[in-house]
């Protein structure tokens, strides 16, 4: 690999394709935009994805395993799930060639003025995807304000798609889990409360109560609640037998029985419920999948897709016991309606969420199966504002209002309300993304389909190589991949460019 200590020449840069390299010892890949040269660090800081690989869009470059955005010229993260920046390195031109020797600092960011939209005071409710991507854009934009984090969880922010992927496996470490270190949070003066649960909202008074009776007032306000887990009453199921998967605690719980467990039921072939299966088949524990689905993530993926999936976990041990549900359970007996008995040690249900709206809806915020906001993420009360899984927005793509369950979209809705709470007015435009790990198989979706009238598939499922395509009407609305990650960034950056 080339040393760009040593020079390349200018006529090997394409224009809009990165170059990997070093420069000693850092990995770092080079790209040319029309008469400007940039060089930056090679790995996204994510989770460590290959940007030589990636799609370059005007002075950014897109990771290609899932999506994150970076700045060319200052290295900044301009696009969620990436948080931190990656090195930018000085180029120099000399004659037909081209240097990379000294790496240069961040340019400074200028302080928010106290002045005019800019709140006195910020407080985020939730402690999960959309609530710390904000408070994390709100200091990076400059703002100094008091700012407060109210979480419900009893640990800080978590790499939630963890939980259920190699967290649970066994194939990640307890220190990779939070989104950032405890000291970030009193560098960067967030006040972060944990176990704290929001009891109402005084719109009038501009006021957050909690349950234990104190309360913090606002300038501005962010709902970022999430959603839980929908809960089955099981017939005969004692309490400790049923568990859920949806924060840090509910994943240790799992780990923690799954030391000694033998066999489980997971109850639902929804993503969370399959991927809990493949991490636990990791962990040579036999997985039975009960669900009422014809087929796994035919809603979401389509018939293809989803006997495709199927046929993975199968492949990998998995029983299924589709068009069934539990009837009861008698011990370690799992009955299911068609009379079938599965001896298991502990059952996983993964059958969906429902958004956090409670307190929301009780205080008079306009509703719609989850907190209705404009495009820029505003609520029907001025000055507070909704992100992640409980929103519904205008999503210009389809034409549509939509409400979607995706990490890559709950940071980065956080980030457009963080910035319009400090009166920048942006809209939220971007295209939904999300991945799904399914053993060594990758599955990444761009887009919103709720429903469709044709699927086009290049290439095959069977050999981990294609692209799928969802249309209705002739036009596109989502697409999904097996390892065919520049696919799926260009299939995201032609939807970008429909709205123009």
């Amino acid at each position: 690999m080339t040393d760009f200590r040593d020079g390349l020449p200018l006529a090997d840069l394409e224009d809009g394709k990165p170059v990997a390299g070093t420069v000693g010892e850092d990995d770092v890949i080079l790209v040319r935009r029309g008469d400007e040269l940039f060089a930056v660090s090679a790995w996204c800081t994510h989770y460590h994805g290959p940007l030589a690989e990636g799609l370059v869009v005007g002075d950014t470059v897109r990771c290609p395993w899932h999506h994150a955005c970076f700045s060319l010229r200052t290295g900044e993260a301009v696009r969620a799930p990436a948080l931190d920046a990656i090195t930018c390195w000085r180029v120099d031109r000399e004659g037909d060639r081209v240097f990379v020797r000294q790496k240069i600092g961040a340019p400074s960011t200028p302080a928010v003025a106290r002045a005019g939209n800019v709140p006195d005071s910020i407080v985020i409710v939730g402690g999960g995807a959309a609530g710390l991507a904000a408070a994390d854009m709100l200091r990076r934009e400059a703002y100094d304000g008091p700012l407060t984090m109210i979480s419900a969880d009893d640990f800080p922010p978590c790499d939630r798609p963890n939980l259920s992927k190699d967290y649970l496996a066994g194939t990640a470490q307890e220190e990779w889990i939070p989104l950032r270190a405890p000291e970030y949070y009193e560098a960067r003066h967030i006040d972060l409360l944990l176990n704290a649960r929001v009891s109402g909202l005084d719109l009038r008074h501009k006021r957050i109560t909690l349950e234990d009776g104190g309360s913090r007032g606002y300038s501005a306000l962010l709902l970022a609640t999430g959603a839980e887990p929908v809960r089955l009453e099981i017939p005969g199921a004692a309490v400790d037998q049923v568990l859920y998967l949806r924060t840090f605690a509910d994943s240790k719980a799992i780990v923690a029985r799954a030391g000694s467990a033998k066999r489980v039921v997971v109850v639902g072939a929804s993503f969370i419920g399959l991927e809990v299966a493949a991490s636990l088949r990791a962990r040579d524990i036999d997985v039975h999948v009960v669900a009422p689905d014809r087929v796994p993530l035919e809603r979401v993926m389509g018939p293809e897709v989803g006997a495709f999936i199927r046929q993975l976990h199968e492949s990998h041990g998995v029983v299924f016991h589709l068009g069934q549900t539990v009837a009861g359970v008698a011990g370690s007996t799992v009955t299911l309606t068609d009379g079938t008995k599965v001896e298991a040690n502990f059952i996983v249900v993964g059958v969906g969420v429902r958004p956090v709206i409670g307190f929301a809806e009780q205080a008079g915020l306009k509703v719609d199966r989850g907190i209705s906001v404009n495009e820029y993420l505003e609520t029907s009360e001025p000055g507070v504002f909704a992100a992640g899984d409980i929103a519904r927005w205008p999503d210009p793509h389809t034409g549509e209002r939509i409400r979607v369950e995706h990490w890559v979209v709950a940071e980065r809705q956080g980030q457009v309300a963080a910035r319009n709470m400090l009166g920048r007015q942006e809209r939220f435009d971007a295209v939904p993304f999300f991945w799904s790990q399914h053993y060594d198989a990758a599955i990444n979706y761009v887009g919103h389909a709720e429903k469709w009238d044709a699927v086009v598939i290049d290439g095959t499922l069977e050999s981990r190589d294609c692209r799928v395509s969802y249309r209705l009407g002739g036009k596109e609305l989502a697409v999904a991949t097996i390892f065919r990650d520049m696919e799926s960034l260009e299939a995201e950056r032609a939807m970008e460019l429909s709205l123009r």
